[in-house]
């Protein structure tokens, strides 16, 4: 698959089916979208490409607004490929983007750069200046051009409409597993591994500090996950937020390896979520955190077997 970062190669986009939106998370909802997409395309016997935007476009017009993201754009390609997209197109967001009209943005950037053959897009989908075109003026302008349209109705999963926001709100709350549930793979933090206290190695349990994370950071706790280190699947013990045992205010986001030895400093280390485990809490001595450290490592074990094959 072909991650561009703009109009750059033509050939790898032009006449083909395409779903234009922000796709933050790549969620349940956004897998049925581009599903209908890659059939389609896949029966015309042309590219499957998804428009998306970085920044965000709330980034420009509403910065004290913006919401804060599920996936980075690489994290965002990754999946959309897992679906069968050929073709990402990463826009960067500027205000000539976004100062088009609707009629204008279908033009410029839907059949002339473009050049799509058809579109799948979601019931609740806004475009040009002011989101003043929504899927109704999408329709006439599609029927006026000749172009095929195929709108995916919003998916519930259970008794839960499948939406970012929600989420956003799941994970904000560190209901991570719910969150799961909605996203329909693991919520991953990516981040640069630099030196702490070290003080997890003294107890016998060292971890991998965590910084630079762009996406949002669930509430703080300990949450169950698994981490790709040299190809090997690691279950991994996250701990997020201060540590009250030891009187540090700081918010951290530190990682155990569970049954690995060895150095990762100055890596880039992503970090699959599942659930999470326990509150954070303070504990009366050294003693009583090492234990109950030795019971999370034993809980995320449970966990990580339990969804290796996730």
């Amino acid at each position: 698959m072909e991650l561009q970062r703009g109009f750059d190669n033509p050939a790898a986009y032009r006449g083909g089916y395409v779903s234009i939106g922000n796709f933050d998370g790549v969620h349940r909802g956004h897998q049925s979208i581009v599903s209908v997409l890659v059939a389609q395309a896949r029966q015309a016997g042309v590219t499957a490409v998804v428009l998306t935007f970085d920044p965000h476009p709330i980034h420009l017009l509403r910065p004290q607004h913006a919401p804060p993201s599920l996936s980075t754009i690489d994290r965002k390609a990754e999946l959309l490929q897992g679906c069968g997209v050929d073709c990402v197109i990463a826009y960067p967001t500027d205000e000539a983007l976004l100062d088009l009209t609707p009629e204008q943005f279908f033009e410029r950037i839907i059949r002339s750069e473009l050049n799509v053959l058809g579109l799948v897009e979601g019931p609740n989908f806004f475009f040009g200046r002011d989101r003043a075109g929504d899927i109704e003026t999408l329709h006439s302008l599609c029927d006026g051009a000749g172009l095929s349209l195929d709108v995916v109705p919003a998916l519930q999963f259970g008794d839960r409409m499948v939406s970012s926001s929600a989420i956003r709100s799941d994970i904000a709350a560190g209901r991570v597993s719910h969150a799961v549930d909605l996203l329909g793979h693991p919520y991953r933090l990516q981040g640069n591994v630099v030196k702490g206290a070290e003080r997890g190695s003294v107890l016998g349990f060292p971890t991998a500090n965590l910084e630079q994370i762009e996406t949002l950071l669930p509430a703080d706790g300990v949450y169950a996950g698994m981490a790709q280190v040299s190809g090997t699947s690691l279950a991994a013990a996250v701990n997020i937020g201060h540590n009250p045992t030891f009187d540090e205010a700081m918010r951290k986001v530190e990682v155990h390896l569970i049954d690995f030895n060895g150095d990762l400093y100055g890596e880039r280390l992503e970090v699959d979520l599942f659930e999470r485990v326990r509150d954070i809490v303070q504990f009366d001595s050294v003693e009583a955190l090492k234990q109950q450290l030795l019971n999370d490592v034993e809980q995320v074990r449970a966990v990580a077997k339990r969804q290796g094959g996730r």
